[in-house]
């Protein structure tokens, strides 16, 4: 059986200018990264109309047993092309810390990949870089204004801007900086975030244009002063030179999948920290270009979706028409208590305890937000008829119906019963029931426990008392407008990991509370969430290896 980056490796990629002929997207608009990549000047594409509809891929909450979202979005779009659909791709980039770590990817797998694969895992065409460049920039202005007599009067015990690096670290976390005497700094308390978490990654994403970018990055709050008022980039005058380092990084790139259909990957926020979207200019740009786009959002529905929804469609205007809830028996029984050792085994009481958490999905997107729901049952050859069976029953219960996918093993042929029932799906799909977790005018407190008690299933929230005087200091300085991010645990609906299935009566704990004001949200971190992760013991850089020809292998 081949690898992915196997697979990857013996497609017979399509130059980039032939994938932009296929949106008709003029070819002097790309700017060629090699043979089969290009970033896009979406500038000369705005006077286009946006005529596309958009489906938005989700999934049940992530299990040891994985998924495969990206898999299912990726066949996804090439099934729509086999059905004769002007369709296309928008899918966030991967970042290097999961890639080396234990996650791996988010290529693909199998036989529904976007290509180059090794390109898009490591460097791609430098957006990551460029991202982690601005960002530490600004920081090391920050620095150098309390070096240079502090004119802003900076308190270096509250400096809130974070250098950032790519990469998990865990020896990055907290550390002590500026030692070594007075030429090297002023020693304070530190530490790193890995670049996915940083906010001029989430703000690049949430951009619509270069003097968008500018203006949110001068937003960006960095530090306070010693009478507690906020000092921003723009007061470092940063804005101006992070923007110029973010110029091209702030194009779309344009890929192609294995069969040849077009993607745009752009921007990748950790949906679990931050937005956890690709970037808004990507998506406009896809849908003016095709019928139909297929874009996701990271994790489980719980994070990504909502966080799609409530950040990035109220601030882009983004629609999205249908909805896909991605599963599979395996993470089902999983949330129903069966160890990842015995997940191949038939197990029906455990399906149907686990297919809970299917079903709290799938209310959430037509209770909650008003769109279709479909459910991919991403197929395993260890499934049975009857658990098949049973997941089809529990969908139909809650008015989705379900294709299995087979889109890993038999690529855009294997998503072509789920690609009629999206379309099925965006024909029944009424526009005027869209709706938001809690409107703008909602004090921040209460956007929090929205999301807590109608999408998690929480009885109610306990803010510490540091986060209840954020959230007050926040309201009184002008934010309390701003949509809310809640960064917790991917596993669970709670903020306890171990706390599978569809939890009901617990308490969402809610320890610190910070704004990003460049990104424009407010974000509540819950648990024990880290904002830069660490090595597994076997970390997956162990198996990964170039030859003396120059080709990478071990890359899943």
């Amino acid at each position: 059986m081949l690898t992915d980056i196997e697979i990857a490796q013996a497609c017979k990629t399509q130059p980039i200018e032939e994938i932009a002929d296929k949106l008709g997207l003029p070819r002097e608009l790309l700017t060629p990264y090699g043979r089969n990549k290009a970033k896009v000047d979406y500038r000369k594409l705005e006077s286009l109309p946006q005529r596309g509809r958009l489906v938005l891929v989700s999934a049940v909450n992530p299990t040891p047993a994985g998924e495969g979202k990206t898999t299912v979005s990726i066949g996804l779009a090439d099934a729509l092309r086999r059905e004769g659909v002007r369709a296309c791709l928008a899918l966030r980039e991967p970042s290097l810390g999961p890639v080396f770590g234990v996650k791996g990817g988010a290529a693909g797998g199998g036989y529904a990949q976007v290509v180059p694969m090794e390109d898009i895992n490591l460097h791609f065409t430098g957006d990551m870089h460029a991202i982690t460049s601005a960002n530490n920039l600004i920081a090391a202005m920050l620095d150098n204004s309390i070096q240079q007599g502090n004119p802003l009067g900076i308190d270096p015990r509250r400096v809130l801007l974070r250098r950032c690096m790519d990469m998990n670290d865990r020896q990055l976390r907290s550390l002590i900086d500026g030692l070594g005497g007075k030429a090297n700094g002023t020693p304070r308390e530190d530490g790193f975030d890995i670049t996915t978490a940083s906010e001029v990654m989430a703000t690049l994403c949430l951009a619509s244009s270069l003097a968008d970018l500018k203006a949110r990055l001068a937003r960006i709050v960095v530090a306070r002063t010693m009478d507690d008022r906020p000092v921003t980039a723009g007061d470092l005058h940063a804005q101006g030179a992070a923007a110029a380092l973010l110029r091209d990084a702030l194009m779309p790139n344009l890929v192609q999948t294995l069969e040849g259909t077009p993607a745009f990957v752009h921007g990748g926020p950790f949906a679990n920290i931050a937005h956890g979207c690709n970037s808004v200019i990507a998506t406009r740009t896809a849908l003016r270009l095709a019928d139909v786009v297929v874009t996701e959002a990271g994790f489980g529905a719980d994070l990504g979706a909502e966080k799609f929804i409530d950040i990035k469609c109220r601030m882009s205007g983004l629609r999205p028409g249908a909805m896909v809830i991605v599963a599979t028996v395996r993470a089902l029984k999983s949330h129903g208590g069966v160890p990842k050792a015995e997940l191949g085994k038939e197990d029906l009481d455990a399906l149907a305890r686990g297919l809970a958490n299917l079903r709290r999905h799938l209310r959430n997107a037509r209770d909650v937000w008003g769109l279709t729901p479909v459910v991919a049952l991403n197929r395993f050859g260890t499934d049975t008829e009857k658990e098949i069976a049973l997941v089809r029953e529990a969908a139909a219960q809650e008015g989705a119906r379900t294709a299995l996918c087979e889109v890993y093993a038999r690529g855009g042929e294997g998503g072509r019963e789920l690609a009629r029932l999206v379309m099925e799906a965006l024909r029944e799909g009424d526009p005027d029931r869209f709706s938001f977790t809690y409107p703008d005018a909602l004090p921040l407190q209460e956007k929090i426990r929205a999301v807590a008690t109608r999408v998690y299933g929480a009885k109610d929230v306990s803010f510490a008392p540091a986060a209840r005087r954020a959230l007050e200091q926040l309201a009184r300085e002008g934010c309390g407008a701003m949509p809310v991010c809640i960064a917790k645990t991917q596993y669970s609906f709670s903020d306890d990991p171990t706390l599978l299935g569809a939890p009901e009566g617990f308490t969402l704990n809610v320890r610190a509370v910070r704004v990003s004001a460049g990104a424009g949200f407010v974000v509540a971190l819950a648990g024990d969430i880290l904002t830069m992760p660490g090595l597994p013991k076997t970390p997956a850089a162990v198996d990964i290896d170039v030859t003396d020809e120059g080709v990478i292998t071990g890359l899943f």
